[in-house]
């Protein structure tokens, strides 16, 4: 770790020494910033977290302006997760820089945040992360929703309006269904993921800035839009963001937001679509033209949440359409259009909100383009497919302990089994690599104090 890291983390972690004074100092049970605020307890906002209840979209389309609670602190928090990570086979080369080839016992990262009411009487507050993550070993700002919001009634009918500034398409959704906050919550940044992505899937976070206007009428009918621009490269650079061989947005990328939730008793359903449009330059290098990408995407969520137990399923699905002038005109690309197509799902049960259980199938599938997979994949296609399970244990969802107000724990227990991986189950790479070399156990404890 360079002199320049060390000063950022030594000041990181005075900054967390003086957050746990704060949260330690004051009862809070969520978020503490927003469980102070609000009075709540965690499983007031989230199922198993960081999945909202529809108590939580509330709290976030109004703003993050809901009060109840009787702190007069800031609305800071932070969070820090610790792990250890296991790969069926080594990781040739090592797991990422200064890591072993496997069996890696790492803290991943830590993060403040800003999070809670800016102006109450205003209707504006914010959720800003910023992120030191040691695997990288990189300090930088991380999702980011900074919202103006009014509510008011039109026919007897409740109405919900406002705009979000944000750096992350998606990351203003209520639901835990889109790219920015579906599941898998927490993944291992020292194991294999997924070898192809479509653009929506944090293409562009971190490294766009985006304005989205937005409503939310009776409590069942959502609908948003956002306009995004790239930001510069001394900007990316100043907020922490890399922006060595990066794309950027042509003009702008738009994004769009629809759903409907109707709700009974304990039950909640959403039904909705989402997706992005936009024109990219690939590598900032102006002159050959452009990417174009249109992801189109559906998806579904269903709740059931008991006094303390729930069950919550969710689906989605994108297909992005891909017209690759510039790449192909480079030689790139083996086609100038293909297709990329991404399937999600989750199923997962709590117990007194404490204990958890979830399974969650994934599957990418797209194009033949021996120029963009033919490196890693003998059959030059992406296709990959696989589950996660994971079991959760959240002591301290209904209550701070007494020993420590303010502290919330989450232990995870994540298996990740690959059946195929980059177009193949055996030999994927040509160099003897199997799908299941990557199968991978992940142990984890996440903190938020």
């Amino acid at each position: 770790m360079n002199r320049h890291y060390r000063q950022v983390l030594n000041v990181f972690r005075l900054f967390l020494v003086v957050i746990v004074y704060l949260a330690a100092s004051h009862p809070a049970k969520a978020l503490p910033s927003y469980a102070r605020q609000t009075g709540q307890e965690c499983a007031a906002c989230h199922n198993g977290f960081p999945e909202l209840t529809p108590y939580g979209r509330l709290f976030k389309l109004n703003g993050y302006v809901f009060g109840g609670g009787r702190s007069s602190w800031p609305p800071l928090a932070a969070m820090m997760v610790d792990s250890f990570t296991h790969t069926e086979a080594p990781q040739i080369g090592g797991a990422a820089p200064h890591f072993g080839d496997n069996n890696n016992a790492a803290f991943e990262f830590a993060s403040v945040f800003y999070g809670g009411a800016i102006a109450s009487n205003w209707g504006i507050g914010a959720f800003i992360q910023s992120t030191y993550n040691n695997v990288s070993q990189r300090y930088s700002w991380d999702n980011t929703d900074i919202r103006w919001a009014h509510a008011s009634m039109i026919d007897d009918s409740e109405l919900v309006y406002g705009v979000s500034l944000n750096n992350n398409p998606s990351v203003s959704d209520v639901w835990n269904t889109t790219p920015a906050w579906r599941f898998p919550f927490q993944s291992s940044g020292l194991a294999p993921g997924l070898p192809a992505q479509t653009l929506i899937e944090g293409g562009l976070a971190g490294q766009v800035l985006g304005l989205n206007p937005y409503f939310y009428w009776d409590r069942q009918f959502y609908g948003e839009i956002g306009v995004y621009r790239t930001l510069s490269m001394r900007m990316d650079t100043s907020l922490g963001v890399d922006p060595t061989g990066s794309s950027s947005v042509d003009g702008q990328a738009y994004y769009w937001r629809a759903a409907w939730e109707p709700q009974w008793d304990r039950n909640s359903l959403e039904i909705g679509t989402f997706g992005l449009q936009a024109a990219m330059i690939p590598g900032r290098v102006t002159g050959m033209g452009t990417d174009s990408y249109t992801d189109i995407g559906v998806d579904s969520q269903y709740q059931f949440l008991a006094e303390r137990n729930s069950l919550s399923v969710s689906l989605a699905y994108i297909h992005e359409l891909q017209s690759l002038g510039s790449s192909f005109a480079a030689g790139n690309a083996s086609n100038p259009h293909d297709t990329l197509n991404s399937l999600t799902g989750k199923v997962s049960y709590f117990f007194d909100q404490t204990y958890g259980v979830i399974v969650s199938p994934f599957r990418i599938s797209g194009s033949a383009d021996a120029i963009l997979y033919g490196g890693s994949s003998v059959a030059n296609v992406p296709n990959t497919n696989g589950f996660i399970t994971e079991l959760d244990y959240i002591p301290f969802n209904h209550d701070s302990p007494t020993f420590w107000q303010g502290l919330n724990v989450k232990f995870g227990l994540q298996y990740v089994y690959w059946a195929q991986y980059n177009g193949g189950s055996a030999n994927y790479d040509g160099n003897g690599a199997n799908a299941k070399d990557n199968n991978t156990v992940y142990f984890f404890i996440w903190t938020a104090f």
